[in-house]
């Protein structure tokens, strides 16, 4: 397909008839608003709208906000407009409200997203609001954003996403809020904020009274939860780096990004604060000015990935006026990684031992009793899968016969390759050890984000990896040599004499403990939930 792209910022600019009659007609386009850029279709028309989830890869159970410019064509697309609706609509429209009501079968299911409700707003954007009066319908328009990432709140960040894959842009310049509208729900028995905005609670309350925020705002829907608004979903708004919101002042947040700077790491700071950090960093708005940070948000989000950030550790703004619309966002961004830096540090303990000492009956006894697994096998084989830098790391060192014909690693022949190739183990480690440890901070990170006491870092080759240094304790599991042979051999199908091979192959036994904080011996008799009791009973303060 090819996008037409116009600047237009005059309202009475003859071009916006075009693009009026190109939406009456069943095409797609991205207009201005005063919140970001939305995605534009006939609302009323069911095949306008599938191209709009087409263009964005948007999931169908995402309702969609429909956008008038008139009182006059509200009524037909609900039941009712109660009081409370006219009371809002009087105090804020035109403007970046969205009202949720009852719909009527006007409204196609596929707006709704499969519910019986419609959330209608009034754009103020003079060229929406020229477009609206242009085509004559009302417009289905979420952002028109690739959906989960940033929203577009100019026009050539819509033309990144959208270029090929919708009939016309409409470039206005930046858009003056930045945040995707407020949306308040009147169907339940008192108003609801499912999203906030430009319009805040203490707004509403002004108008309406008492008003409820909806507890997803700034926590998951619950699963198999529907999702009554946009922008409940579980990860939104994100760039392709993991984002970690950090709650605490400024020399906690800084002393954190220093301790956990990597590379690719990017700080998401306020502007104040730039200067202050020896990590690059990205600055959304002002420390005092959430307005200021709505209008940047999206705008530094998109950056990180322009930038080719890996982990991006963010600033947690305040949570009154419009700092709850700054703070839904960016939880979603994070996929809700919030690391509430006055809490206690999560203990790491790493766990090792020799092949058929039992490590996963360990680590699977401790994941009962709530601690944070990590089991670096797993992270071992998501580090070269296809396509990844550490793959091709591989290759080049060890060459094109490592792949199976799928392109895959073939695990068995790179092995070989390493154990004959001079150097060759050494070269292997260098490649896999710091990229398996990347992912075991990006899984401490979460296990943080979580509230988790305790974290176990399960890995046979502990301590000779970089990971090691991540551990407050080290944990080694033994058995005896008799008990080892016979697991050995159950778990992996092996022959006496090939599995006692396989053994030889490994470090003696003072290898691993003299590096151990913590034995566990895994040989019946001895009671294992005893000494796991005694473990966490012992490193309670660790």
């Amino acid at each position: 397909m090819n996008t037409k792209y116009d600047v237009i910022t005059d309202p009475a600019d003859p071009r916006l008839a075009e693009i009026g009659a190109l939406l009456n007609s069943g095409g797609v386009a991205a207009i201005p608003t005063e919140t970001v850029y939305g995605l534009a279709a006939n609302a009323l028309d069911p095949k306008a709208v599938e191209k709009i989830f087409a263009a964005k890869g948007r999931p169908a159970d995402n309702p969609l906000i429909v956008h008038i410019c008139d009182m006059a064509q509200w009524a037909p697309l609900v039941q009712e407009i109660p009081p409370a609706a006219k009371k809002l609509a009087k105090a804020f429209w035109p403007g970046p409200l969205t009202v949720i009501l009852k719909k009527t079968p006007l409204v196609p299911d596929i707006v709704s997203g499969g519910l019986d409700t419609v959330a209608v707003r009034m754009p103020s954007h003079p060229i929406a609001r020229a477009i609206l009066k242009a085509c004559g319908v009302p417009l289905a328009a979420p952002s028109a954003n690739r959906s989960g990432k940033p929203s577009p709140t100019d026009g050539p960040s819509v033309l990144a996403d959208m270029d090929g894959r919708i009939d016309a842009i409409v470039d206005a310049g930046p858009c003056s809020v930045g945040v995707e509208s407020t949306v308040v729900s009147l169907v339940g028995a008192a108003p609801r904020v499912l999203r906030p905005g430009g319009v805040t609670p203490d707004m509403l309350e002004a108008v309406l009274g008492p008003v409820e925020i909806d507890d997803a705002v700034l926590h998951r829907l619950a699963d198999g939860q529907a999702a009554a608004s946009p922008g409940m979903k579980y990860k939104h708004y994100a760039p392709e780096a993991q984002v970690v919101i950090l709650k605490g002042d400024f020399a906690a947040y800084r002393a954190f990004v220093e301790a956990h700077r990597r590379d690719g790491t990017v700080a998401l700071c306020f502007e104040e604060e730039a200067a202050l950090l020896g990590v690059p960093a990205v600055t959304y708005g002002r420390a005092e000015d959430s307005a200021s940070q709505a209008q940047r948000l999206f705008d530094a989000l998109r950056e990180m990935d322009a930038k080719g950030a890996k982990r991006v550790f963010a600033r947690f703004p305040a949570q009154s006026g419009m700092g709850l619309a700054v703070l839904n966002r960016l939880v979603r961004a994070a996929a809700f990684r919030v690391i509430d830096l006055a809490a206690p540090p999560v203990r790491v303990f790493g766990l090792t031992g020799k092949t058929g000492a039992g490590k996963s009956t360990v680590a699977e006894k401790l994941r009962q009793r709530g601690w944070y697994i990590i089991d670096t096998d797993v992270l071992a084989r998501r580090v070269v899968e296809p396509g990844t830098r550490t793959l091709s790391a591989l290759t080049d060192a060890f060459g094109q016969s490592i792949l199976l014909p799928d392109g895959t690693l073939d695990r068995k022949a790179l092995v070989r390759a390493a154990v004959t190739q001079p150097n060759g183990v050494q070269t292997l480690n260098a490649i896999t050890h710091p990229a398996i440890d990347d992912l075991v901070e990006d899984a401490l990170l979460d296990a943080a984000a979580q509230g988790y006491k305790n974290a176990l870092i399960d890995a046979a080759a502990l301590l000779e990896s970089p990971t090691r240094r991540r551990c407050d304790a080290i944990i080694v599991v033994t058995a005896s040599e008799g008990t080892r042979l016979r697991r050995i051999m159950a778990r992996d199908g092996l022959s006496e004499p090939v599995a006692r091979e396989r053994m030889k192959m490994q470090k003696k036994d003072d290898y691993y403990l003299s590096a151990a904080d913590v034995v566990i011996n895994n040989e019946p008799p001895f009671d294992l939930d005893a000494q796991l009791n005694d473990l966490e009973e012992r490193h309670e303060t660790v």
